[in-house]
């Protein structure tokens, strides 16, 4: 007898299933969250994939709980088989070729049988779609999570495989003590406007008394720049914000909170009261800086259109509409 949860090939026109691709269905059932419905979606699609076959790229950083970036709702998913294998082409499916790594037993299983390509490799495929920002949000939760082998990483950023070089870029870039991707952002808004500054530093009075994390303290200043997020609007959070805030009173630093609305739709302004604050000058060139780095990122509208065209190919996909 099937499974209620097994998956189904072949055309399904009756009610109460979920097509996933073309000529693959699963039953449609109510009251299950997004990841379960994604593994579900996965565990499907493992009956089209030939044996090996592994989930990388954004598939696989999202099995393995990483941070992501702003991805398409549309975005693909991704898996990688043996060189010497046929890989499907269908919507909604992006294929490539897998290179095998040192030892295969690393490449691990992401819990539900679920099988995961290595975390360098998922880094280097992201590598050669998304853009330096895209990246640098992976590689500081990559990194977090202690799922990188920083040897093994260098060896692969020593090699002349495609995306190697952004790879590097972003490896340079990238802090594992990032708590959010906001954080992420906000890091490297403050690099293009070449401010150094140093990531969650604890912060005290003359007294010792503690007072409260920064995510960035700007170097030889008293200014504690942070992100708020969603998470800092519900009540819980942000009653012990007020508290956090009430600490900071009576003691020489000065807290400013930025959100992604101010980083991405807004940074001339978050510009000049950076610049206004440390008494300098503004240079458009920094703010020049920061907006390509936006734009060739899934952060703008104008990146995500430019990898969706880039996937779409890959799958084979072509509409004329």
């Amino acid at each position: 007898m099937r499974s209620y949860d097994e998956p189904i090939r072949g055309e399904v026109r009756a009610a109460g299933f979920r097509r996933v691709s073309h000529g693959l269905y699963l039953t449609d059932r109510s009251g299950l969250d997004d990841d379960t419905e994604f593994r579900r979606d996965l565990r499907a699609w493992l009956e089209v994939l030939p044996e090996g076959a592994m989930f990388t790229h954004v598939t696989g950083a999202r099995l393995r709980r990483w941070r992501l970036p702003a991805l398409p709702e549309q975005t693909p998913v991704f898996a990688a088989v043996h060189g010497g294998k046929t890989h499907p082409r269908r919507q909604g499916l992006n294929c490539s070729r897998l290179i095998p790594a040192e030892d295969d037993r690393e490449r691990r299983r992401a819990g539900d049988e679920l099988p995961t390509d290595s975390p360098e490799e998922i880094l280097l495929r992201c590598a050669r779609d998304l853009g330096h920002l895209d990246l640098v949000v992976m590689l500081d939760s990559a990194l977090a999570f202690g799922d990188v082998d920083r040897a093994k990483l260098e060896r692969l950023l020593q090699s002349r495989r495609p995306g190697v070089r952004a790879l590097r870029k972003a490896y340079e870039a990238a802090d594992s003590r990032a708590e959010s991707g906001g954080e992420t952002v906000l890091r490297l808004f403050h690099h293009a406007l070449e401010i150094d500054v140093e990531p969650q530093v604890d912060l005290c009075t003359e007294d010792g008394v503690f007072i409260g994390r920064a995510d960035l303290l700007v170097v030889g200043t008293t200014d504690v720049h942070e992100y708020d997020g969603e998470v800092h609007r519900e009540k819980s959070q942000h009653r012990a914000d007020l508290r956090r805030e009430r600490r900071f009173a009576d003691t020489p630093y000065v807290r400013r909170g930025y959100t992604l609305d101010d980083l991405l739709n807004h940074p001339a302004v978050a510009m000049h009261e950076i610049d206004a604050a440390l008494g300098r000058p503004h240079r458009a060139e920094r703010l020049r800086r920061w907006r390509r780095v936006i734009d060739g990122s899934l952060y703008s509208g104008t990146g995500r259109a430019r990898v969706m065209n880039r996937w779409r190919r890959h799958m084979g996909v072509v509409d004329w509409c």
